[in-house]
């Protein structure tokens, strides 16, 4: 190394920070877009549907009347955590899918 300089950075090292930046805003992009979709789920053979959008905020949960029993409130509540947390799922494994082809080779701890 000559005196004075300091060390030498690759010239492949500015197109390495560019692919990143651009991975960074696709996956940014990637996320916000399935923030905004919907994903569903039933339970009590349709008797219950449950919508959460990708921020895992319910946004809807539709009854139908047959399934409400004052008599049987336990079973109805049952049935409507069952909707949710198999909706809040759906909207889990849509995530993790698409941002694994982001991280697909990477052994990053604690990325995603």
């Amino acid at each position: 190394m000559a005196k004075g300089k300091g060390p030498m950075i690759p010239g492949n090292m500015n197109n390495m920070m560019k692919q990143i930046q651009k991975m960074q805003k696709e996956m940014q992009e990637t996320q916000s877009e399935i923030e905004e979709q919907e994903f569903e789920a039933s339970a009590g053979g349709g008797a219950i549907r449950a919508v959460v959008n990708g921020r895992k905020e319910l946004v809807a949960i539709d009854l139908k009347p047959e399934i409400v029993d004052p008599d049987d409130i336990e079973m109805l509540e049952d049935l409507i955590i069952a909707a949710v947390n198999e909706a809040l799922k759906n909207a889990d494994e849509t995530m993790s899918k698409s941002m694994g082809k982001f991280t697909a080779g990477m052994n990053v701890p604690g990325l995603f």
